[in-house]
């Protein structure tokens, strides 16, 4: 790989990866509302619902562990630009789904783009957190700041696609939602070609598809947390909560489906957008500018194990409740949004992590494997979130997530820090 562009035209292209990636998570936000609302209200059952995303995640953790090789082979800016393209092509697509058409195949056929699609986001994440680690300075955490701040505002920016897909499901349909994003989305890919700056690595034709998995066992001990941690989250995050609250606003009528979808994204974007600002303050909050990678790492396994206290507690508010009310209702809420904000914490240090851990030389491959954990850990917590809810409600959804972010702490705790590696 070449070197690292030059300063001047270092935040330029920040700026430009940035922009993109907002695009994209902007979309993916959005699609992934759209599609669980819709096909909720064609009367999919919740494992249903996880099957129309498993290959979304399947997808993600393959493109994960061919991207790095792929842009260490290729190039960053053309696995970016291949995630946006394929976007468009997966957003045209769904817009040709018949609603005549019979379960299985509407199953199927979403599956299959949901694939492409996952596929496409991981590119582009790949693609936008590797380029941090040649960009960003090295004084005074910079590194930090620079992955927080394109981290946090993108989950702000996808929080936002959540509220936008409920809100197009209201009032353009299906079909028209979809072929709107695809459009907006095709010419913000023309404005990121015409102006992305040069300098971003090329690639090299001597990558090796081997070099993709680590030999650093700090990078496989934070990877393997990583799959319980997003898989905790997504354990209610996917279709237990927004099928929870949609039994709880919605009467069944034409108007009432309308409000539910309003509630159930304006949540949804709350939680994501909080999430993203906490994850963006998340240097400040840390005081990482003074603090070594060791107190780093340190800060990660306390920060985990308080995670797994707030699930824990909600478990318990859910098996003290008779069934859906007010009070159980608001707990959630609550108990949701405060996961939202130590979670930020948790998967800031994390993304700061696995790219001090990782080399320049090297950077694509071990993010790609890392994003590939992450993938698998949606997944996980994909195939869990419909089982769970359908078989056990709230309350066994719950003490699973509660059981993952335990066992996420517990890998957690064997990083190494650095001067005692």
């Amino acid at each position: 790989m070449t070197d690292a562009p030059a300063r001047s035209d270092g935040l330029m292209a920040y700026g430009v990866v940035t922009a993109a990636y907002w695009a994209f998570m902007l979309s993916d936000g959005a699609l992934r509302m759209l599609v669980l609302l819709h096909f909720h209200i064609l009367g999919f059952s919740p494992v249903q619902l996880a099957y129309l995303f498993v290959l979304y995640e399947i997808a993600g953790m393959i493109t994960n562990l061919c991207a790095g090789w792929i842009a260490a082979r290729f190039g960053l800016t053309s696995t970016l630009y291949a995630g946006l393209a394929l976007q468009v092509l997966a957003l045209l697509a769904l817009s040709r789904l018949d609603p005549a058409w019979a379960t299985g195949v509407s199953v199927a056929f979403v599956m299959l783009v949901q694939g492409a699609s996952g596929v496409a986001k991981d590119l582009a994440k790949m693609s936008s957190k590797s380029a941090v680690k040649l960009l960003a300075p090295s004084e005074g955490g910079g590194l930090f700041r620079w992955v927080a701040l394109l981290t946090g505002s993108k989950n702000a920016v996808k929080g936002l696609g959540f509220l936008l897909g409920s809100a197009l499901l209201a009032t353009l349909g299906f079909a028209g939602a979809v072929l709107g994003m695809a459009l907006i989305l095709f010419v913000i890919l023309l404005a990121v070609v015409l102006t992305m700056p040069a300098g971003l690595p090329r690639g090299s034709k001597g990558a090796k598809f081997s070099e993709v998995f680590s030999k650093s066992a700090n990078v496989n001990w934070l990877s393997a947390a990583r799959v319980f941690l997003f898989g905790a989250r997504d354990v209610w995050f996917v279709v237990g909560i927004p099928i929870y609250f949609y039994a709880v606003l919605s009467d069944g009528s034409e108007a009432g489906n309308r409000a539910a979808f309003f509630s159930i994204g304006g949540f949804m974007a709350l939680w994501i957008i909080l999430y993203g600002a906490v994850q963006a303050s998340a240097p400040a909050i840390l005081r990482a500018a003074s603090r070594s990678e060791t107190d780093l790492v340190h800060a990660a396994r306390r920060w985990a194990w308080a995670l797994a206290a707030i699930p824990a507690l909600l478990t318990i508010a859910a098996l003290g409740s008779a069934g859906p009310d007010p009070w159980l209702t608001v707990s959630l809420v609550i108990g949701l949004l405060a996961f939202g904000a130590v979670f930020a914490v948790n998967s800031a240090l994390h993304s700061y992590l696995i790219l001090a851990f990782t080399k320049a030389e090297r950077v694509t491959m071990d993010v790609g494997f890392y994003y590939m954990a992450n993938a698998g850990g949606r997944l996980l917590g994909t195939v869990l979130s419909g089982a769970t809810y359908q078989s056990g409600g709230l309350s066994l959804m719950l003490a699973t997530a509660t059981v993952m972010v335990g066992a996420s702490a517990l890998l957690t705790g064997r990083l190494t820090p650095p001067d005692t590696a």
